[in-house]
């Protein structure tokens, strides 16, 4: 498994019900809840044993 996909899944699970009038709509969303999931470092960190990667702290 892909930590990647993680993130992505968490990213995609606030646009469930998005009903975006353009692109640039769904790209200003996206980026904004990558931004949120950058300042929580225990959402990334909680993707990495899924993919048997392991952070030494």
């Amino acid at each position: 498994m892909n930590p990647q996909d993680d993130i992505w899944a968490l990213v995609k699970r606030d646009f469930g019900n998005l009903a975006a009038a353009d692109l640039g709509q769904i790209t200003r969303a996206v980026k904004r809840r990558l931004k949120r999931i950058q300042y929580r470092p225990d959402l990334v960190d909680g993707c990495l044993p899924g993919a048997g990667l392991i952070i030494d702290h």
